[in-house]
């Protein structure tokens, strides 16, 4: 049986840097990271974003894999931008109908906020939950589950029959940083651990999982030229992951006065302060923390996916 290929993606956002640095690092040692005997096919997902330093040249890559704008880039409309014609490539070279599939996609990020070495899942593929909860096994990272939001879409794992991304912060945007590159160099491994594992029919996975639901997002308040009329308090700020509570400190306006979170006691905030989504009118988003059972159909569908490809 031929084995699974993984495609590894590093540099989505053309700013962050040191997921791009593990993979030229790699490269020169080849042990650095073990691939488990998996077929792993590392690709900079921005190359030209990256050579110039800029999250994206004309719109953010790591939106632009919505099956509407895939099909504007293959038709190749006079609308398309240089990030669609890119996922529209990235698809084709290594998507579910290329010549050689990769059938699982890894995406590599760095955030500005406190997030510590995370895991973000998008949705509920059984397959997905289940390499998530091997890696929550390995290594206890939290899981952001993000679903059901309408103005955030088009995100590269998605385009794969089976996808995970890798957060680890904080670090600045163009900021190399060794504690870093380590922290990703770890969680990726745990990844191809699990996957390698699975695909051998070696894994049964943990019988929960640890999830942060996603519920929404707040924005900073703005005045009506959408300049902020406060920052996030600095109570708040670095918080990832813990609980926020009805009454606690949410902003702080330039007057000093406080805003108040109004709200159910018990939410986790998560991406607090994420320089890359003011754009985005994203100050935080809320999250649920539950925990699941983990069904034993969720990683037979990881074996049963990479046994197929």
């Amino acid at each position: 049986m031929a084995s699974p290929r993984v495609l590894v993606v590093a540099g989505t956002h053309g700013n962050e840097i040191n997921a791009p640095w593990l993979l030229d690092q790699w490269q020169q040692q080849p042990d650095l990271i073990d691939a488990c005997g998996l077929e792993v096919v590392p690709v900079i997902g921005n190359p030209a974003a990256r050579e110039q330093g800029r999250r994206y040249l004309d719109r953010d890559l790591n939106r632009s894999f919505r099956p509407d704008l895939l099909e504007q880039a293959a038709a190749g409309t006079s609308a398309v931008d240089r990030e669609m014609a890119r996922a529209q490539s990235l698809v084709r070279a290594y998507g579910p109908k290329a010549p050689k599939p990769c059938s699982l996609a890894l995406d590599l990020h760095s955030t500005t906020a406190a997030m510590g070495s995370s895991l973000v899942v998008y949705g509920r593929r059984p397959a997905d939950l289940a390499l998530a909860a091997g890696v929550q096994q390995r290594l206890g990272l939290p899981v952001y589950l993000h679903e059901a939001d309408l103005a955030q879409q088009g995100f590269l794992v998605e385009r794969w029959p089976c996808g995970v991304v890798i957060e680890i912060g904080p670090v600045p945007q163009m900021v190399l940083t060794s504690r870093i590159v380590e922290a990703t160099r770890l969680s990726l491994q745990a990844c191809l651990e699990v996957v390698a594992e699975a695909s051998q029919g070696r894994w049964t996975g943990p019988q929960s999982l640890l999830v942060h639901r996603h519920l929404g997002s707040v924005d900073l308040p703005r005045d009506d030229q959408g300049r902020p009329l406060a920052c996030v308090h600095p109570s708040l700020q670095g918080a990832d992951w813990r609980l926020l509570m009805d009454g606690d400190p949410l902003f702080l306006k330039a007057d000093g006065s406080e805003i108040l979170y109004d709200g159910p006691s018990g939410r986790v905030p998560v991406f607090i302060n994420e320089a890359a989504y003011g754009e985005k009118g994203i100050a935080l988003s809320l999250t649920e923390r539950e925990r699941w059972p983990l069904e034993r159909s969720a990683p037979e569908a990881l074996t049963a996916l990479l046994r197929a490809s």
